[in-house]
């Protein structure tokens, strides 16, 4: 079962999706989680089911104290890099909170300090605290679901399958029909175009 980080604080667990994809924002949630909450099911994200995550996001807006979900668009990430957007996501989520905390769990190994809160890296967080794991489900589904609306405009990308991550079915579409305005530019041209070569020598 995973723990509160430290009962003295008042945490804010916050983690970022949509960090390796090619198309579509990265986004974040912030979430601060009652003090004595307790919820055997949560997990990281990843290690969870579509269905479950589903449940667990109903489960987490109805119980979280209070949560926020930050989202920077993927012409900001040409601009300013993905890692320094996905700060600004966390930060874009941290901003919106009216629920005092005094302490910030980040899932990974790096973070941009937001104002003068104290903060902790945790790797691999989002498998260790309820907070962290909180976070990596809202911004999950959330990421999701947004995917999900632009496959309707683009569905020969199969966004609502690969979510925008770097597949080979996703890299043949961009080298067939070329990018969107949701594609991340700096990731999506010639680095895919290498991959799919790399990937047809193989097969």
């Amino acid at each position: 079962m995973l723990l509160p980080f430290h009962s003295t604080f008042s945490e804010a667990g916050c983690d970022e999706a949509g960090r390796g994809c090619l198309a579509g924002p990265v986004f974040a949630a912030a979430v601060i989680l009652p003090d004595d909450y307790k919820n055997e099911h949560l997990n990281d994200s990843k290690k969870l089911t579509v269905f479950q995550r589903e449940k667990l996001r109903k489960m987490i807006e109805n119980d979280a104290v209070e949560f926020a979900i930050g989202r920077v668009e993927n012409d900001e990430i040409d601009k300013i890099n993905i890692l320094n957007a996905s700060f600004k996501s966390m930060h874009f989520a941290l901003s919106d909170l009216n629920t005092f905390f005094d302490h910030i769990l980040v899932d990974g190994n790096r973070f941009l300090s937001f104002g003068q809160i104290k903060h902790t890296c945790i790797v691999k967080g989002d498998g260790k605290y309820m907070s962290i794991a909180a976070a990596s489900i809202l911004a999950k589904t959330y990421r999701d679901e947004c995917m999900q609306n632009y496959h309707l405009k683009y569905p020969e990308y199969k966004w609502n399958q690969n979510k925008g991550y770097p597949t080979l079915q996703h890299r043949k579409a961009i080298q067939k029909y070329g990018i969107t305005e949701y594609h991340r530019k700096t990731f999506s041209v010639k680095p895919v175009q290498q991959l799919v070569l790399f990937d047809e020598k193989l097969l």
